[in-house]
């Protein structure tokens, strides 16, 4: 997988149409959630773009300290389900926690995870802080890294 970063003035229409479509298919119908995915602050974030083949399969989107939580963050995390078993998710939140490092100068990082990806989190140096909470209908517990 080809790992890349942009603001959101550098992607192209096709990337934008293909991460929206990518969010939608794996949050909205996947997991059965109906919210509002364009929220208005991808114009804020750093995306985080995982292509296989020229299609993204692998999504992050990050935010410097100050702009949506204290601390920098990641979110929108997404891997396409038949990248999942390639440790897609793996991945793209290694090159993730990289790019913020380097852009932003912090290790400190706030997440809002989907309670069952804990695990996963946990591998990538994230702890559980606070109480689990619902978010969309679906059970989330926020995590920090540091």
């Amino acid at each position: 997988m080809k790992v890349s970063f942009k603001t959101f003035s550098e992607l192209t229409t096709k990337e934008l149409y293909q991460i929206l479509q990518l969010r939608s298919e794996v949050f909205v119908v996947e997991q059965n959630c109906v919210y509002q995915d364009i929220d208005g602050k991808d114009e804020k974030a750093i995306h985080i773009i995982g292509v296989v083949q020229n299609k993204i399969v692998a999504y992050t989107r990050c935010f410097k300290p100050g702009e949506y939580f204290k601390e920098a963050s990641i979110g929108r995390v997404v891997v396409k389900k038949t990248e999942r078993k390639l440790k897609r998710g793996n991945q793209i939140m290694i090159h993730s926690i990289k790019v913020i490092e380097k852009l932003f100068q912090t290790n400190t990082i706030i997440i809002s995870a989907q309670s069952h990806l804990i695990f996963f989190y946990n591998n990538l140096g994230f702890y559980s802080v606070g109480n689990e909470y619902l978010e969309d209908g679906i059970p989330h517990i926020e995590m920090i890294k540091n």
